[in-house]
């Protein structure tokens, strides 16, 4: 293993894993593996990248770090050359938040200054220019995330907000003065910001082309934190050395019975569900019914059964002033553990009672589903939508997954991710 990855959720995990695997630049990707928490054994002598999937976002800083930590330690065990840590393309993190002391802990391991810190994502329409994020044409903190049920994201410039957790100072390489110059001026100004002690160097991008940039500019270097953009330029650095060829994946189709579980409240979410419950079943459950126990993974299994074949959806996406209703009268952490526990509950009768493709929505809720079920790697396959690749499981029954991040994909994506998980074409 060449490349690791720590991501800090799993829909993250398979949205770097997915970047990964397909290369950039004319260049094909390496062979990658998703691993669902730190793993206990060795990797595969054919896995050319692995990304460590941790549910580390939301946590107390030093857990965080723990965390990341052991799984940097079982990568570099791997041998890998050269490390990611890989946090959401919207900077999901409070001012308390674990990016800057995860960032910081990693690259004090590594004994490492002017780290790049990138979310960008053009695909998904991510972009930084002056140290500010935009999600489309709107700054982050107009956006809608600065009502995220979590994290709720109340500034673009996430120069400012990232120095709020740090205990060094923060760079910036901007588009301007570093980025659009190339990648030798892009690497100097990385290291200019070592040698005044910048630990973390946010670093704008305004297109994939910026991301290849990067990718040139950090061939060399240990470490790199960011979105999954950040990976875009790393295989055919590994290929230019003569280090691999590129390989295929082992992703496998399954067919068989299907379910879509959705706990997002993010805008993309709310429409797919729009959407798909034009010409699908859907069942929406009442948060004040799951806080009061009159909501059951029976009866949520009963309407998966009831509704084979017709790509049925059970979801508890609201808007964000119902979630903040409900929040004030229950307590943030509560209803969130609630419906994280209801969804992984299901999610592991469903796939006990012979469910082989899955699809999930929602970072938090992807993190619970896939540990109550137990799965210890995963497969990537083709992209669904931009940073939603489809997966498979490596042991056990067959079993194909679609794990999204709230925010991605497009309006039909939940009826073309069970498309693709299996042999039909969407």
């Amino acid at each position: 293993m060449l490349l690791g990855v720590i991501a800090d959720d799993y829909t993250g995990a398979s949205d770097i894993a997915n970047t990964i695997a397909k290369g950039g630049g004319g260049s094909p990707g390496l062979a990658t593996v998703q691993f669902l928490g730190v793993p206990k054994g060795k990797a595969p002598e054919s896995c050319e990248a692995g990304v460590v999937a941790l549910k580390s976002r939301s946590i107390p800083a030093a857990e965080a770090i723990a965390q990341s930590l052991a799984a940097f330690e079982w990568l570099k065990a791997q041998g890998c050359r050269q490390f990611v840590f890989k946090y959401c393309s919207t900077f999901d993190s409070t001012p308390d938040g674990n990016i800057g002391p995860v960032g910081e802990a990693l690259a004090a391991k590594l004994g490492v200054k002017g780290v790049i810190a990138c979310p960008a994502f053009p695909g998904v329409g991510r972009t930084i220019y002056q140290g500010h994020l935009f999600v489309g044409d709107h700054l982050l903190n107009q956006s809608g995330l600065e009502n995220h049920p979590l994290n709720p994201m109340t500034d673009a410039d996430i120069r400012r907000w990232l120095a709020l957790q740090t205990k060094n100072p923060v760079g910036l390489a901007s588009w301007n003065g570093a980025v659009s110059k190339g990648a030798e001026v892009l690497k100097k100004a990385l290291a200019d910001a070592a040698g005044k002690g910048e630990t973390l160097v946010i670093v704008d991008v305004v297109s994939d082309d910026d991301l290849l940039t990067i990718g040139d500019a950090v061939a060399d270097a240990p470490l790199l934190t960011g979105g999954s953009g950040i990976a875009l330029g790393l295989p055919r650095n590994f290929i230019r050395k003569g280090l691999v060829k590129g390989a295929g994946s082992s992703f496998a189709r399954v067919n068989g019975a299907e379910a879509i579980l959705a706990g997002s409240c993010s805008r993309a979410t709310l429409g797919q569900i729009a959407q798909h419950q034009k010409s699908h079943p859907t069942y929406n459950i009442n948060v004040a019914d799951v806080m009061a126990g009159a909501v059951t993974v029976e009866t949520l299994c009963a309407f998966i059964r009831a509704n084979e074949g017709r790509a049925p959806l059970i979801y508890s996406s609201q808007v964000p002033e119902e979630v903040a209703a409900l929040q004030a009268r229950h307590g943030q952490e509560a209803v969130a553990h609630a419906l994280d526990a209801l969804f992984a509950s299901t999610a592991k009768a469903l796939v006990v009672g012979g469910i082989r493709r899955l699809v999930v929505a929602g970072g938090e809720t992807s993190g619970a589903v896939v540990t109550a079920l137990g799965l210890d790697a995963l497969a990537i396959g083709p992209e669904i939508d931009p940073g939603v690749p489809a997966l498979s499981s490596t042991s056990g029954a067959p079993l194909a997954l679609a794990l999204k991040s709230g925010n991605f994909g497009a309006v039909d994506f939940f009826e073309k991710a069970l498309c693709m998980l299996g042999n039909r074409v969407h």
